[in-house]
Formats: structure tokens, C-alpha cells, sequence
């Protein structure tokens, strides 16, 4: 609104969503379909952010030409501090193919792990086969999902819920954890990559002191903006980014739903917040040259 309560007939700055899932990891679209999506709902750039691998960075740039919409490579890594699960985002990686590279021993894991939890079906007599999961994992780096999915396929559960809860959660008779990644390595790893270590949805476990604890491992910053994240949450997240000079960032951590906060652009995260992002980036890769 302009002075005087009259609608302004300025058009209003676009916004990013850096955060979001395509068929190359868990989500129901592919990079295409997910660029398509983006560019329907008029944000102005995304990043691509799929668990643990770049394989669908490619496609996605290739669907954005000429649409004037920008993609950011990223990825978001499933890390561990201590026992606690921490997932990163990392935005604006430079070297795709060699972040993949450092990836694939950790995708041959979720493979043997794969495997392994079949093994484990089939000594309880749930006979499913590793290509029974493959085939509905397409391209995807295979997880308990796709187990459950195959086990929902195959008649030996009602639903992935179902599935979980006898047979794939902590736990349960087939349950093998991951090979775990520490999250400083994660940081690492990202930095490698000439980009940067976002906290991904901390909510409300996270205040200024866990901040300022991780900013000293390497952390660059934090999602303000995240559909889990309640009003409070943004509210003291934002400040304690802001207070420790760290960056902000925030999506919709969409995997193709088509209604609600989690589609694309639903949480209208700020263009400014991206340009801190660049402006980051660029100075890190100048003080390196």
C-alpha cells in the first residue's frame, strides 16, 4: 500500500524459495516439473535441494533457460551432531560433479544399507527383492521410503505408515541406521564446494547461543522461513542470524505438494535474502583467489 491507504501500482519485488525436493531424492516431481512449478508461481529463483545428492542440478538449469528463472545449486545433507540427526543446506555450490563425487561413497552406503534391510525382510519371510526397491526408487538414492513403498507394492504392508511401524522404524526387526556424516564435515564438505552451510529448519530447539555454537564450527547461517516454524520461531531465529552477522534464508522444503505451505513460493522469502547469499559468496571466493 502506498500513503494514504491507495493501493501502490509498483510491482512487487519477487520472491526466492531456497529449499525444495525433486525425483532426484524424495520428492514427487521431477527438476523439470519442479522448475515448471516454480515459474507458474512467479518466484523470482530457487534452490534445488535434494537429500544428498546434485543429480537433478543439471536438468533443472537446462529447464530454466529462458524462462527467466534462477536456480541455485544445492543439497541438503543429513548430518549428525553427537546422536542428534542435523540436516544442512548447502547453497550455491560451484563444482556439482565434485560434490557428487564426494557423495557417492555415502550413496554406496544407503545401497548396502538398501540391501541389507531386504536381507533382514526376507529372514522374517517379507519377500521383496533389492530390484523390487530399485524399480521404485528410479533415480533416487534409495532410503526407508523406498523400502516401505515396495513393501506397500507387494502387498506386505497397507501403507508406508503401516510399513514403518512393524517392520522399518527404530527399532523394528529390518531398522539399520545410516552411515553417519558428522556435521563439521558437512560444513566442510560444503565449503569444498566454494558454497554455503545453511542450518535447515531448526525451530525451536534452536536459539542465539546454538547459533553462535555452530557459526564456530563454520556455519554461514540459518532457515528463518521454514512451514514448520512457528511466528515465534521466525522471530527469534531472524534475530539471533542477525545479531551474529550470520545469513537468513528460508523455502517451502517442498516435494511437489499442490496446496498448503509447502508448495512452492508459499513462504514468500525475501529477494534481499538471496543478495546477502551472492554478496557472501562473492567475498569468500575473492579473499580465495
Amino acid at each position: 500500500m502506498s500513503e494514504g491507504g491507495v493501493p501502490s501500482t509498483a510491482p512487487a519485488l519477487p520472491t526466492v524459495d531456497l529449499h525444495m525436493h525433486s525425483t532426484a531424492s524424495d520428492g514427487s516431481q521431477t527438476p523439470t516439473e519442479v522448475v515448471r512449478a516454480a515459474v507458474a508461481a512467479g518466484v523470482g529463483a530457487i534452490a534445488l535441494t535434494d537429500h544428498d545428492t546434485v543429480a537433478g542440478i543439471e536438468e533443472a538449469w537446462a529447464a530454466a533457460q529462458g524462462t527467466g528463472l534462477r536456480v541455485v545449486a544445492g543439497v541438503e545433507l543429513s548430518a549428525y551432531q553427537g546422536d542428534d540427526e542435523v540436516h544442512l543446506l548447502g547453497l550455491h555450490l560451484e563444482d556439482i560433479a565434485r560434490m557428487q563425487r564426494d557423495l557417492e561413497t555415502f550413496r554406496d552406503a544407503r545401497l548396502e544399507r538398501g540391501r541389507a534391510m531386504v536381507r533382514r525382510l526376507n529372514e522374517i519371510g517379507v519377500t521383496i527383492t533389492f530390484d523390487d526397491v530399485l524399480h521404485v526408487a528410479g533415480d533416487a538414492a534409495i532410503g526407508r521410503p523406498h523400502v516401505a513403498r515396495a513393501m506397500v507394492e507387494n502387498g506386505w504392508a497397507r501403507d508406508l505408515r503401516d510399513a514403518f511401524d512393524r517392520y522399518l522404524g527404530a527399532g523394528r526387526p529390518a531398522f539399520l541406521e545410516k552411515r553417519r556424516l558428522t556435521l563439521r564435515d558437512a560444513i566442510a564438505m560444503v565449503h569444498a564446494q566454494g558454497g554455503l552451510a545453511i542450518l535447515a529448519h531448526p525451530g525451536a530447539a534452536t536459539n542465539k547461543a546454538r547459533l553462535a555454537a555452530l557459526q564456530l564450527q563454520g556455519l554461514d547461517g540459518a532457515e528463518v522461513l521454514h512451514p514448520s516454524h512457528t511466528i515465534e520461531d521466525r522471530r527469534r531465529l531472524l534475530e539471533g542470524v542477525q545479531s551474529l552477522g550470520m545469513l537468513p534464508s528460508g523455502g517451502s522444503d517442498s516435494h511437489g505438494a499442490t496446496e498448503g505451505a509447502r508448495v512452492i513460493g508459499a513462504m514468500k522469502v525475501p529477494m534481499a535474502w538471496l543478495d546477502a547469499q551472492d554478496e557472501a559468496v562473492r567475498q569468500r571466493r575473492s579473499a580465495a583467489v
